[in-house]
């Protein structure tokens, strides 16, 4: 077995085809003017108390100016809302709207049947050792 080429192959095709197949089952006739990004984006704001947009912009790997982009877009078409810091004027605190919490649980659902596709048929030990070598890969990734 070729250990090299059957990873790379493995990986390759599963990192298309999750950004792929998540595209198609997120952006739905409900949320069919969002993105995968936008989608994200939601995700990271989660449906919590609000944050400010350096933690979001902190948790997302971007740019506050990055972020500020995708927030207007966010903003316009419904799912986001700002409000200033009571107590600093300068701070922007951002949440969800009723939609955007929809949009929300609508990408929460997904990743749970991704995860419950993924472990099923996994016995403790299999679901140990996939967490194990995922995380590895994750670390791998974010030393780049």
């Amino acid at each position: 077995m070729d250990t090299y080429g059957t990873l790379n192959e493995v990986l390759v095709r599963l990192f298309r085809d999750v950004m792929d197949i998540e595209q198609q089952a997120i952006i739905t006739q409900e949320f069919n003017n969002i993105t995968n990004n936008d989608m994200h984006v939601i995700e990271a704001i989660g449906v919590g108390e609000p944050k400010n947009m350096s933690a979001i912009a902190r948790e997302l790997s971007v740019t506050v100016g990055t972020l500020t982009i995708a927030m207007n877009s966010l903003v316009k078409k419904g799912y986001v809302t700002r409000q200033r810091g009571e107590e600093d004027r300068r701070v922007v605190y951002i949440s969800l709207s009723d939609k955007g919490k929809q949009a929300y649980e609508h990408h929460a659902t997904f990743h749970r049947e991704m995860i419950a596709g993924m472990i099923e048929g996994l016995s403790e030990n299999e679901v140990e050792v996939l967490i194990k070598v995922l995380t590895k890969l994750n670390k791998w990734f974010r030393s780049l």
